[in-house]
Order: C-alpha cells, then sequence, then structure tokens
C-alpha cells in the first residue's frame, strides 16, 4: 500500500504545525522544507482548515497552526479522510470489477484483512506520538519508519 501524494503531504504539514506550535506558520515555510508544490499545500490546508484541524490566520501576519492538541489527532483518521480509497486489488471497487476469479478467490479477503490491520494499526497513532518519538520506534508494538526525501 502506498499513500497517495495528498496524504504525504498533509501528514508533513501536520508533523511541521505539531513542531512550531509557538509561532504561525506558512505554507510557504512547509513548501520550502519539503520541496513541494505551494498550490498543492494550499489544497491540503484547506481541507484541514474545513475539518477543524488547523485553523487558519488571515491577513499580512497570518498563517496557520494546529485547532487541535496533538494528542487528539488520530493518524488513522487523517488517512482514512485523505485516502480516496482503498481498493487494494480491482475486486475491491464493485463499480468496476472484471475479474472472472472474484466468486472463489481468497485474495480479497487476505488483502482486505492486511489493509484492516494496517488501519489498525494507524489508529493507535497521534500526531503526539510521532512527534514524542525517535525515528525507528514509536510505542510498543508500533514502529515507523523514517523516510529520506
Amino acid at each position: 500500500m502506498r499513500l497517495t501524494a495528498y496524504t504525504d503531504y498533509t501528514l508533513r504539514t501536520l508533523m511541521y504545525l505539531g513542531t512550531h506550535r509557538d509561532r504561525l506558520v506558512t505554507i510557504q515555510d512547509i513548501a520550502d522544507l519539503h520541496t513541494i508544490s505551494k498550490n498543492h499545500l494550499m489544497k491540503v490546508v484547506h481541507q484541514l482548515g474545513l475539518s477543524g484541524i488547523v485553523e487558519t490566520v488571515r491577513g499580512r501576519n497570518g498563517g496557520l497552526r494546529l485547532a487541535r492538541d496533538p494528542s487528539d489527532i488520530n493518524i488513522g483518521t487523517v488517512v482514512r479522510e485523505t485516502e480516496s480509497d482503498f481498493y487494494m486489488a480491482e475486486c475491491f471497487n464493485p463499480d468496476s470489477n472484471t475479474c472472472p476469479l472474484t466468486p472463489g478467490c481468497q485474495l480479497k479477503s487476505a488483502l482486505g484483512q492486511a489493509t484492516g490491520a494496517y488501519l489498525a494499526v494507524l489508529d493507535k497513532v497521534t500526531l503526539a506520538s510521532i512527534l514524542e518519538s525517535k525515528p525507528g520506534t514509536l510505542a510498543p508494538g508500533v514502529i515507523l519508519l523514517h523516510v529520506e526525501n
């Protein structure tokens, strides 16, 4: 499973805001750090604002900040809200499934269980636990991989 760029940018934005709680942050700050498109981040921040996770402050000295405590921001919930679907294979989408193996195939069940396990792990993670952890560890039974760009 691979997260979309949109979800990746959402998580990076939340992590940046979580580590800079002492000031308002600009979209440009985040874009510059990660060398990603400011236009893409504007869409991310707009959605985070609509969801109530981020507060946006307009004006010349405006910016954004977390609207919730990091311990109240669940990563599993964020991923579910930002990913368009969790169709691991064609057979997961009833509208476009043409696979002739579907009626007797056990792969769909296994992939469904794997997706459920993936989300169950993310449900145990909060933004606070990510910000407090050292690369490579998170909480008992949960491992956070540090990925370089």
